[in-house]
C-alpha cells in the first residue's frame, strides 16, 4: 500500500481506498496494510489475489486520532534514523565491492614486461554447448545459461538433467573449463566449473579450455575487470539483441604472466580479497536484514499498543 499523490490511472488489479480523515489518518492505514500478513484474506492458488469483499474483511486498530498523530511522529522519527543506518551500511556494501573491482582493474590494466598480450583465438579453444531439453532426472546434469551464481560459480539450486546421449563425451565438462553466455541479459559472463561433477553444457552457452601454460581461473578472474568488459561491449555493439557469440570472443585481448607461478600468486590474491569481500558483503547484508526487522517489529509494536 501506498499513498498516490497526483493523478493516477488505477487498473483493475489494484485498490483505491479512500478513508474517513476524521478516524484515520492515511499513514496508520499504509503502515498497518505494510508490516501485517494479510494472507489469510489472499484467495485463488494459481493466481492469488485480495479481492474487495476480502479487503473489507481487514480490521485495523484504532485509536483516536490524537494518539495516531503521536505514534506516528514516533514512528517517523526511528524509521528516519533507520533509514540512515541503511545508507550507511548500503554504501559500506558498495565500497567493498568497489575495492575488489579496483584491485582487480590493476591488476590487468598494469601488466609488466614478462606479461603476454594474446586473443583468445591463439590461446583457448572454444566450442558450443549441446542442444536438448532439460529435465529433472537424467545421467548428466545440464548446465544451462541460469546455472550461473552471482559470484561466477556453478549454482547448486534448480539442477536439471539430460539423459545419456552418443556425443556426450564431447560436451562434458571438467574442473577448471570456462563457459561463457553467449546471449542474453547475462551475454559475456563467465561460469568457473569445479569439481567432477558428471555435467554437460548447453547450446547458449561457449565453453573455453586454455592451452596448459595459461591457468583458466585467471581469465575468470580478468571476465570480472572492466578491461574485459570495455572489449565485450565494443566487440558486440550494433547487435540488436544482447549477445557475444564465438567470433567476438576470439577477439577478446587477454593480458597474463607468462610464468604459472606468477599466475597462481595472482590467483592466489585474487582468491583471498575475493573472500574477504564476501565476508564483508554477508556482514553488510545481515545488518540490512536485521534494520528490516527492526521496522517490521516497531510497527508491531506500534499497532497492538506496546510502542
Amino acid at each position: 500500500a501506498f499513498i498516490a499523490e497526483g493523478k493516477y490511472w488505477v487498473n483493475n488489479h489494484a485498490h483505491v481506498i479512500r478513508p474517513h480523515r476524521d478516524k484515520i489518518l492515511d499513514n496508520w492505514k499504509v503502515y498497518f496494510l505494510n508490516v501485517n500478513d494479510l494472507s489469510k484474506y489472499i484467495t485463488g492458488l494459481t493466481v492469488q489475489k485480495l479481492n474487495q469483499g476480502k479487503l473489507r474483511e481487514i480490521e485495523i486498530p484504532l485509536p483516536p486520532l490524537a494518539e495516531q498523530k503521536q505514534i506516528l511522529k514516533i514512528l517517523d522519527e526511528i524509521f528516519a534514523k533507520t533509514a540512515k543506518a541503511k545508507e550507511n551500511v548500503e554504501r559500506n556494501l558498495q565500497n567493498a565491492k568497489e575495492l575488489f573491482k579496483s584491485y582487480l582493474q590493476s591488476v590487468f590494466a598494469n601488466s609488466g614486461k614478462n606479461w603476454a598480450k594474446r586473443k583468445v583465438d591463439e590461446i583457448c579453444e572454444i566450442a558450443y554447448g549441446y542442444t536438448e531439453k532439460a529435465r529433472n532426472d537424467g545421467d548428466y546434469r545440464f548446465v544451462r545459461i541460469t546455472d550461473t551464481d552471482e559470484d561466477g560459480l556453478l549454482t547448486k539450486e534448480r539442477e536439471m538433467y539430460v539423459k545419456s546421449f552418443s556425443e556426450a563425451k564431447k560436451y562434458v565438462l571438467t574442473d577448471g573449463d570456462l563457459l561463457m553466455a553467449r546471449t542474453g541479459a547475462s551475454a559475456g559472463n563467465l561460469l568457473l566449473f569445479e569439481g567432477d561433477e558428471k555435467a554437460v553444457f548447453a547450446s547458449y552457452l561457449i565453453r573455453m579450455k586454455f592451452k596448459k601454460e595459461i591457468l583458466s581461473k585467471l581469465y575468470w578472474y580478468f571476465s570480472k575487470s572492466k578491461l574485459y568488459w570495455d572489449q565485450v561491449r565494443q566487440l558486440s555493439a550494433g547487435s540488436a539483441q544482447p549477445q557475444f557469440n564465438g567470433g567476438a570472443l576470439k577477439q577478446i585481448v587477454f593480458p597474463f604472466p607468462k610464468s604459472r607461478p606468477k599466475q597462481k600468486s595472482i590467483i592466489s590474491r585474487l582468491d583471498a580479497l575475493s573472500a574477504e569481500t564476501r565476508k564483508l558483503e554477508a556482514i553488510y547484508k545481515q545488518k540490512l536484514a536485521a534494520l528490516e526487522e527492526l521496522k517490521k517489529s516497531v510497527l508491531k509494536k506500534a499497532f497492538s499498543g506496546n510502542l
